[in-house]
């Protein structure tokens, strides 16, 4: 999807939105649809009552006792209507459209640094490479203590005022006063902001001998040119055969999920087709020059890979082309196209659905639940419910004779089973209060280490006294934890210190090579990929 373009088709697992916009707005929107030609919101054969909602607004706007914020209740009024369409539909304002631009192109202005906030002081905790802040001098674990004339040291600053700070038009300055090494003299950086791109590639790294590994985070706009150059140069270091990791993965552009699964054909094929009632069904294919045709392939799916994740691996189990491994996926099958207004905010209507090569549906059922809806702030967030039941109904078969259902996400070719320790409600708090990401902080920036990831990877593993104190610090918080639950909980904690501590030394990548060293998935998967043994005789 090209900036500008009226008709942008994509999935994503967040946004969609609504023809009835058009309603609401009425005469309003025909002098924006003239700079947007190939558009249209307006229904034909609309009655008088079509624009009721405008009059309203009109008569509130002359008539009205107090002065109101006119744009505020239009909003309110489209939030309203869209809520009611399906679980997805959202109005975005221009900040929300902004947002949503920068996630999924993956640029934004600004300087690259990563910040915590660690007792009321912003520790830098990440550069982008070759950003503005490194060529700057900036180092991981300084501590800001002023962004130009705003103190944010020792005070409850929030990270959306730190990002208005620190963000800004390309080849402006943003002055920021760095506290380094427990000196008590703070140096002044002039920091250039530039244009910033983050990879939707989390990881790329040979994770065995003849075994690449690719993490995806999400199908943006530069994500079939970093996946395609990703492939290239694990099959220069010797990858014969592939692990797609696609968990947690929300999805992204359409176009760009046929790209990525397109290059795991040597050929053309059916990748994926759409069909709407008043969209015509139209068949999307491989154009022929995937650069891993061949070798063996498994794709990591669980309960939050939805909608472009679930194309790709749609199509690669249709065609027997992976095994997939994990957990049904999240089920959202529904194809949106995107409209832009003339003040920046954004809708995005449900057009279509998609279907697998073999015409499986992965679009769970949702059905409206009105006593789930909630306040008129959250705008009726929570009205709809979705089926977790699994939609075995109808079987589908691969040529290679596998079984496949419709409906409900993609249902995996090897499950695995959840750990109930994550779901544990002591260590959602933990996750949900950052005390992991607090107590690393606290211990180990101090001094950054002498040896390599390599090293680190190899022989590092957090000591059971740091565990200990790790304990000791969640009962200063107020966390009851039996001797059971500690053992229990003991895994999952000791892999996600290890990570945090491996990030913020090595970066980012580093994080998910050492989250791999613990992963039931990538265990599953390496088995699969594993060169059959020869048999004794």
């Amino acid at each position: 999807m090209q900036k500008g373009t009226g008709r942008n088709l994509f999935v994503a697992a967040t946004y969609a939105a609504t023809l009835l916009l058009g309603i609401i707005l009425g005469q309003n929107y025909v002098a924006q649809q003239n700079n947007n030609p190939g558009v249209s919101l307006i229904p034909i054969g609309l009655s008088d009552n079509s624009y009721k909602i405008q009059q309203v607004l009109d008569l509130l706007a002359t008539s009205y006792v107090d002065s109101i914020n006119l744009d505020s209740l239009q909003n309110g009024a489209i939030n309203h209507i869209i809520s009611h369409l399906d679980p997805y539909s959202t109005y975005l304002v221009p900040n929300e459209t902004q947002n949503q631009n920068e996630m999924l192109e993956g640029t934004f202005e600004g300087i690259g640094l990563d910040f915590f906030n660690l007792h009321d002081t912003l520790l830098v905790v990440g550069l982008v490479g070759n950003g503005p802040a490194e060529k700057a001098g900036l180092k991981v674990g300084d501590k800001i203590i002023r962004i130009d004339t705003t103190y944010v040291s020792g005070r409850n600053i929030g990270q959306k005022v730190v990002d208005r700070l620190m963000r800004g038009k390309k080849g402006s300055i943003v002055n920021l006063h760095v506290q380094r090494d427990s000196s008590t003299i703070n140096q002044l950086f002039k920091v250039r902001r530039d244009q910033i791109s983050v990879s939707s590639i989390d990881a790329s790294y040979m994770i065995e001998p003849q075994i690449g590994y690719i993490k995806v985070r999400r199908f943006g706009l530069k994500t079939a040119e970093e996946f395609r150059t990703a492939l290239i140069e694990l099959k220069k270091k010797g990858a014969q055969n592939l692990i797609l990791d696609l968990r947690d993965n929300g999805g992204g552009y359409f176009h760009i999920a046929i790209k990525v699964a397109g290059e795991f054909f040597g050929d053309k094929k059916m990748l994926v087709y759409t069909q709407g009632a008043h969209e015509p069904k139209r068949e999307y294919f491989s154009d022929g020059n995937g650069s891993f045709p061949q070798g063996k392939l498994t794709v990591l799916i669980n309960e939050s890979s939805a909608s472009a994740s679930e194309i790709v691996a749609g199509a690669l189990q249709d065609w027997d082309r992976a095994t997939i491994v994990g957990r049904r996926s999240y089920g959202k099958g529904i194809v949106q196209e995107q409209f832009d207004f003339l003040d920046g905010s954004r809708i995005n209507l449900s057009i279509s659905r998609y279907y697998t090569p073999l015409g499986r549906s992965i679009q769970r059922k949702y059905t409206a639940n009105w006593s789930n809806m909630v306040d008129y702030v959250s705008m009726y967030r929570g009205l709809w419910a979705l089926d977790t039941t699994y939609n075995s109904s109808q079987i589908f078969k691969t040529l290679a004779g596998r079984e496949l259902f419709s409906g409900g996400g993609i249902n995996p070719d090897v499950n695995i089973q959840i750990d109930s320790n994550a779901l544990s409600l002591l260590y959602q708090e933990i996750q949900k209060s950052s005390y992991v990401e607090n107590f690393v902080y606290e211990r180990f920036t101090k001094l950054l280490p002498a040896y390599s990831l390599e090293n680190f990877l190899q022989g590092y593993r957090l000591p059971q006294q740091e565990y200990d104190s790790f304990i000791d610090y969640l009962k200063d918080k107020g966390l009851v934890i039996s001797d059971r639950k500690k053992r229990e909980l003991l895994k999952l904690i000791q892999s996600d210190i290890e990570a945090i501590v491996g990030r913020y030394y090595f970066g980012r990548e580093a994080y998910f090579k050492v989250k791999n060293r613990y992963d039931d998935y990538l265990d599953t998967a390496l088995r699969i990929l594993q060169p059959a043994k020869p048999a004794s005789s």
